[in-house]
C-alpha cells in the first residue's frame, strides 16, 4: 500500500506538487530555482548563496552518502529547503556522520520528496524562478496562494549570511596576506588561499575602504554571496574607492560587485546558473573550462562597454558575461566558482593568476 502525501508545493498559479516529508517539519516561503549537479548536496546545503532559496535537485537520489564534518561550507546552513525526487535515509559512507535529514532538523531546514523533480524543473525553466510555499497537505490551494501573496522574500540575505565580526585564518611562513571581503563566503575559498600560502584576514560585508587599508593587504577578495548584488551598495562603494589600491580578486557576487562598482549594471537570469556543469569559454585562451555556478544575477554586456573593464569569459549556453579583468587596476573576477568542491576544478588556475599578481606588487613595491 503507497503511503499517503504529507507535504506538498504550492504556486502563485495555483500549480501543486505532492510528496514526502524529511527534515524539519515547518512551512516555508521561498525563492525556488534547481540545481544541475550530480554530487556536492551537503556543499549546496551549506552554502550561504542559497538563502531564503528552495533549491530543486535534477539529480534522482539524495542523500546517499550521508553528511560528513569536512564538507560543510559554513558553519550555519541557511539554505530555505530541499526538493528531491528520491531520498535516502540510510547512508553508506565511513566519514558520514549524520543523514541529511538529520542535518536539515538541526538547521531547521524543511524537506520534500517523492516529487516529479523533471516535470517541476522544466516548469521553472519555462516561467522562471518564483515564490514557491512548502506546506502541509492538508494547506488548501486558496490558503496557499493567499500566504504567496502576502509573503516578501527579504533582501537582507548577505547581512544575514556575513560574518558578524573580523577573524583569522593564518597559517605559518605565510608568503602573501589577503582581506577577503565576506559576503557569504563559502569556506572552501578560505582553504584554497591558505594551500596558496596567504593568511587570510576575513572581514564583514560593510567593512569600509578606510578600515581595510590598515590591515595592510597583498591583496583582495571579494566573495561569493546570496541574493542581489544591487542590495549591497556600502561593499560597491567600497570597492570603488579602491580601485587601483590592490590586486583584487572576486567570485560570484563579488564578481557582481565588482562590475557594479566600475558602472556597469546587473539583470536577473529568467532561472539562473546552478550546477558543476556549465561550459565557459575562456576569451584569452580560447580553452573551454567545465564550471560550476550558483547565480540568478549577470552583468549588461552593453554596460560594460562605458567601464575600462574587457571580457574575459563568456557561458556558452547563453553567451552571459563569466569573467572580467581591468589590467590597469590590476583587478579581476568571475561569475563561477573557481574553488567548487567537489568539483569541476579545471579554473583552479584563477588563483594562481591572484597569487601571481600580489607576487608582482611586492616585487615592484
Amino acid at each position: 500500500m503507497l503511503k499517503e502525501f504529507n507535504r506538498k508545493l504550492i504556486f502563485e498559479d495555483g500549480n501543486e506538487y505532492p510528496g514526502y516529508s524529511f527534515g524539519d517539519i515547518c512551512d516555508r516561503v521561498c525563492e525556488i530555482v534547481f540545481n544541475t549537479s550530480m554530487i556536492g548536496y551537503q556543499e549546496i546545503l551549506s552554502d550561504p548563496s542559497y538563502t531564503y532559496q528552495a533549491v530543486v535537485m535534477t539529480y534522482p537520489l539524495i542523500g546517499n552518502y550521508g553528511m560528513a564534518e569536512e564538507d560543510y561550507e559554513t558553519g550555519y546552513p541557511t539554505l530555505g529547503a530541499f526538493i528531491v525526487g528520491e531520498y535516502n535515509d540510510i547512508p553508506s559512507n565511513f566519514r558520514s556522520t549524520a543523514t541529511l535529514g538529520e542535518v536539515m532538523k538541526q538547521y531547521c531546514i524543511p524537506g520534500i520528496y517523492g516529487v516529479d523533480t523533471r516535470k517541476l524543473t522544466r516548469y521553472i525553466r519555462d516561467f522562471g524562478s518564483r515564490k514557491v510555499l512548502l506546506t502541509d497537505i492538508t494547506t488548501t490551494k486558496e490558503e496557499g496562494i493567499k500566504i504567496l501573496e502576502n509573503t516578501v522574500i527579504p533582501a537582507d540575505a548577505v547581512s544575514k549570511v556575513s560574518s558578524k565580526e573580523i577573524y583569522q585564518a593564518d597559517i605559518a611562513d605565510a608568503k602573501y596576506h589577503v582581506v577577503a571581503i565576506d559576503c557569504g563566503m563559502k569556506q572552501n575559498i578560505v582553504r584554497l588561499l591558505n594551500k596558496k600560502n596567504c593568511a587570510v584576514t576575513v572581514v564583514p560585508y560593510n567593512t569600509t575602504a578606510e578600515y581595510i587599508r590598515t590591515l595592510k593587504p597583498d591583496g583582495i577578495f571579494i566573495s561569493n554571496g546570496p541574493g542581489d548584488p544591487g542590495d549591497v551598495p556600502d561593499v560597491i562603494g567600497t570597492i570603488r574607492e579602491l580601485h587601483g589600491e590592490f590586486p583584487t580578486f572576486g567570485i560570484c557576487l563579488g564578481h557582481q560587485i565588482i562590475c557594479l562598482s566600475y558602472g556597469a549594471k546587473c539583470f536577473k537570469l529568467k532561472f539562473g546558473h546552478r550546477g558543476g556543469n556549465h561550459p565557459v569559454r575562456n576569451v584569452q585562451t580560447g580553452k573551454i573550462e567545465i564550471t560550476s555556478q550558483n547565480h540568478s544575477y549577470a552583468v549588461d554586456s552593453e554596460s560594460l562597454k562605458n567601464t575600462p573593464l574587457t571580457v574575459t569569459h563568456i557561458n556558452l549556453l547563453d553567451h552571459t558575461i563569466e569573467g572580467v579583468a581591468c589590467e590597469k587596476d590590476r583587478v579581476f573576477s568571475v561569475q563561477y566558482h573557481p574553488e567548487s568542491a567537489p568539483g569541476p576544478e579545471d579554473s583552479g588556475y584563477l588563483f594562481d593568476q591572484f597569487i601571481y599578481m600580489m607576487q608582482e606588487e611586492t616585487e615592484n613595491a
